[in-house]
């Protein structure tokens, strides 16, 4: 499942508890059975106790148990909440003096109600400072009040503590209420409006993933079904995604989820993509209403579609007018983003990886198109030797491209301060065509399973899956403005002259 940090709790006792002959009686029990069942393969984190802990016979005692805890294989401690910063200052230094070498966290609760910092007492067996009692007790009825004084009672505390560089970090007993913490995150200046993300895609919850640096853009719109796919993969490209042949990683071809079953119940699906298709237009209708935001022809907004988990993201805006012009037309686009010229890597919209960077982005456009479009598109690509295709139908014998055939396109790349250009986006010819059995497999499997199987709506689909060709394209000339647009219009005048 991707776990890969253990915090070795004992935990509570429940009244009248008797420890099993094989069973564990100490964390330190539990982190040593971690230890020699699986090696280093977890973080571990074990408990300390800044007042000792209340079943030790002394605090100085209680140090030593900690002491064994870590020589036991853990590798980090997290404390016990404390209400006097010289406390856990003293607490540290002492951890050091007995030979304590892993980091220690301070935890810190900032106190939410009246009720919690009871709850939170009654559990720990801390004695709350009477300067605390004092200041509580008038407004306790008043959670807003008590959370503000919180909040800045637990500022301090955190403040003298990183001041006086007792600690790394801090860790925050939040009891799944986050306002507390964040405040203190904005106070500090250590608060991120956003999550930074390390690469422009999601990274997979398996630990392996962590290795991943390029993605085929293909399924960017589609990233649960890509990540499905290619979950039993030892090792993923660090480079460019050119070495198929290698057996650090298998092949995509090997894997039978082309498509995941949607979680939105089907009468939502038909609301969305129509009770009834009569003709190909009703399709491209549904795809307009996509991606023009509005409603379509049943009253109803159209949030996701078979090639797109939800809706588009913000990078797509500024495309928006030009892709609603071409699905009205019945160039289907699935797949787009806005060419990028050294934007700050810390950009809202198109912004990924480490601060003080730069990101680029090559125009790209991915579409399904009928057959005179197609015809009438690869005369017009003549005009335009810097745009690189690939157009393949259904069954692959009909197949176009202007690139070599294993040599993969970066479309994203960005480059940091001390580090080496990465590219964690690429348009690979050969992923491209396992891409395209699912791309395909998506008009009946889950589209066409709507319906019934001798329905005209079916008839339609299974048309457009069987007539028309999936296309993709890259405009290399990404320091200015695309041509993609004004090619797609003159194939579509091409398509209105013949």
């Amino acid at each position: 499942m991707g776990v890969r940090a253990i915090l070795a709790l004992r935990g509570d006792k429940p009244k009248d508890y008797k420890v099993p002959e094989d069973g564990f009686e100490h964390a330190v029990d539990l982190v040593r059975t971690i230890r020699a069942n699986f090696g280093s393969y977890f973080t571990i984190a074990v408990g300390g106790y800044p007042e000792g802990h209340p079943e030790a016979i002394s605090y100085h005692q209680d140090l030593f148990y900690l002491k064994e805890k870590v020589e036991a294989g853990a590798d980090l401690v997290l404390s016990q909440m404390f209400f006097h910063a010289q406390q856990f200052i003293d607490f540290q230094r002492d951890c050091r003096n007995v030979g304590i070498t892993v980091p220690i966290i301070p935890g810190v609760m900032p106190i939410q109600s009246f009720a919690s910092l009871r709850q939170m007492v009654k559990l720990s067996g801390l004695q709350v400072p009477e300067s605390i009692q004092k200041a509580v007790e008038p407004i306790k009825d008043n959670d807003e009040a008590v959370q503000n004084f919180g909040i800045h009672f637990a500022l301090q505390l955190v403040r003298t503590v990183l001041d006086a560089k007792a600690a790394p970090g801090v860790h925050f007993f939040t009891l799944n209420r986050e306002h507390g913490a964040v405040e203190i995150g904005k106070r500090l200046g250590v608060w991120q409006t956003r999550p930074a993300r390390p690469l422009p895609w999601r990274l997979g919850d398996n630990h392996r993933r962590c290795l991943e640096q390029v993605r085929p853009i293909f399924w960017a719109s589609r990233p649960r079904a890509y990540v499905h796919r290619t979950q039993h993969w030892d090792d993923f490209p660090n480079g460019r995604w050119g070495k198929h042949d290698s057996p650090a990683f298998g092949t995509l071809a090997d894997y039978y989820l082309f498509y995941l079953n949607s979680q939105v119940p089907p009468d939502q699906l038909r609301a969305m993509w129509l009770s009834g298709l009569n003709e190909e237009s009703d399709v491209w209708h549904v795809f307009y209403s996509y991606v023009s935001h509005t409603e379509n022809k049943q009253g109803v907004k159209v949030t996701r579609l078979p090639w797109n988990d939800g809706e588009l993201n913000a990078e797509s805006a500024p495309l928006l007018k030009h892709l609603a012009r071409l699905n009205s037309r019945g160039i289907l686009t699935i797949n787009s983003q806005p060419n990028v010229n050294g934007t700050s890597s810390s950009d809202p919209v198109v912004g990924w990886g480490a601060p003080d960077g730069y990101v680029y982005q090559k125009a790209y456009l991915e579409f399904f198109a009928r057959p005179e479009v197609i015809y009438a598109l690869l005369e017009e690509l003549k005009n335009y030797p810097l745009v690189n295709y690939h157009i393949v139908n259904k069954t692959g014998e009909k197949a176009y491209t202007n690139t070599l055939k294993k040599v993969p396109i970066a479309v994203t790349w960005g480059v940091f301060p001390g580090r080496e250009i990465i590219q964690p986006t690429v348009v690979d010819p050969v992923s491209f065509n396992v891409w395209k059995d699912e791309a395909f497999a998506l008009w009946g499997e889950q589209w066409g399973r709507l319906y019934n199987p001798e329905s005209q709506s079916r008839k339609v689909l299974a048309r457009i899956e069987n007539d028309y060709s999936l296309v993709n394209l890259v405009d290399n000339e990404f320091p200015h403005p695309t041509c993609l647009w004004t090619l797609l219009e003159k194939t579509l005048e091409r398509v209105n002259g013949l």
